[in-house]
């Protein structure tokens, strides 16, 4: 599977994937979470060992101000599933226009980009925020090559479970955490 991604992002098409077995799918759909997860906990490493070592100020992030004004389901129903639907027909569900065109490979990747850039939103500008920017949005950039790649491969429902998924992941304990009121950080 991990051979078939990487080929994928070499030179991607749009091609579905014919195996529509329910169990290869979710399996597919389980190591793409993993994957992902694993790729944003390295880059989140790497970022807070950044911020740490080179003393950078980011500011608040946008969660934090979230979870100061909002209840915690609010940020849940937000991150888990008004955001990947939301996200992924822009930033996913435009690919199917492209499906044909010899552009697609393009218009894949302009879109991953805007994906992942749109996310420096999270955080308070800042000139800091501006140079570090593509370490600090990484995670979302490799998250956005597993969706597109499984957007592509199975459809835009796959890609919105895999976002939800993903995002309840990271999002989830920070939730349960503020709703048995535990301070966090």
């Amino acid at each position: 599977m991990l051979g078939t991604f990487l080929a994928f992002l070499k030179k991607p098409v749009y091609e579905d994937d014919l195996n529509r077995d329910f169990t290869y799918r979710i399996m597919v759909f389980w190591r793409l979470l993993v994957l992902a997860l694993l790729f944003s906990f390295v880059f989140g490493i790497l970022n807070a060992g950044l911020k740490q070592t080179m003393g950078l100020d980011l500011g608040k992030h946008a969660i934090d101000d979230f979870m100061e004004r909002y209840p915690p389901w609010l940020l849940l129903l937000a991150a888990v599933i008004l955001a990947p639907v939301l996200e992924e027909l822009v930033f996913r569900g435009p690919l199917v226009f492209f499906k044909n065109s010899r552009f697609f490979d393009v218009v894949f990747y302009v879109l991953i980009l805007v994906f992942g850039f749109y996310h420096i939103t999270n955080f308070e500008w800042s000139r800091e925020v501006f140079l570090w920017s593509p370490l600090l949005v990484a995670p979302q950039l490799s998250v956005g090559l597993f969706l597109g790649f499984l957007r592509v491969r199975f459809g835009l429902k796959w890609a919105i479970a895999l976002h939800a998924a993903y995002n309840l992941v990271l999002i989830g304990p920070l939730v349960l955490l503020q709703l048995l009121d535990i301070e966090i950080g």
